[in-house]
């Protein structure tokens, strides 16, 4: 049987289809290494001594940043390219959370969004959050994340 990273990197694999959208962000070396220049909060894990159970992955972004990516004026892979570490941020992307099927419904990936979410606070004024939704779940969870912390949020 596979371990829990191999069947995250499955998981996300089937699921977003990256390699075949370039679109879309592809987490692979040279975009996780900007990924913690931006903040090191963008790219979360919680694992156990199996290894992942939910990955998480957020970027925080400006105002006008936000505005262009939900009107379609620029995709994913183009927010992150000109996302800019140092950058004053004000809105954060809910790019994307992956959960093992046998953690789901647990409110771990909520926690792992959350955390992130209060150190990107502590650093930056943040006034919006924005999500693309690809699932249901994911749609809920970006809904649920926005009550828990009282931000706007916005659907592209």
């Amino acid at each position: 049987m596979a371990n829990n990273f191999e069947r995250m990197l499955e998981l996300v694999g089937d699921f977003f289809d990256v390699k075949n959208d370039p679109d879309q962000i592809s987490v692979d070396e040279a975009s996780r290494h900007k990924l913690e220049q931006i903040h090191p909060a963008t790219l979360n894990e919680l694992a156990n001594e199996d290894g992942p159970m939910v990955w998480i992955l957020v970027v925080p972004t400006t105002l006008d940043t936000m505005q262009r990516f939900l009107n379609k004026a620029i995709t994913e892979q183009q927010l992150l390219d000109e996302t800019q570490p140092g950058t004053a941020f004000e809105a954060v992307y809910l790019c994307s959370a992956s959960v093992l099927p046998e953690f789901r419904g647990k409110g771990l990936a909520k926690k792992v969004t959350l955390d992130a979410i209060r150190q990107f606070q502590e650093k930056y004024r943040i006034k919006a959050l924005y999500f693309w939704k690809f699932s249901k779940e994911g749609d809920w969870l970006a809904k649920a994340i926005a009550r828990d912390t009282a931000l706007p949020l916005y659907e592209r």
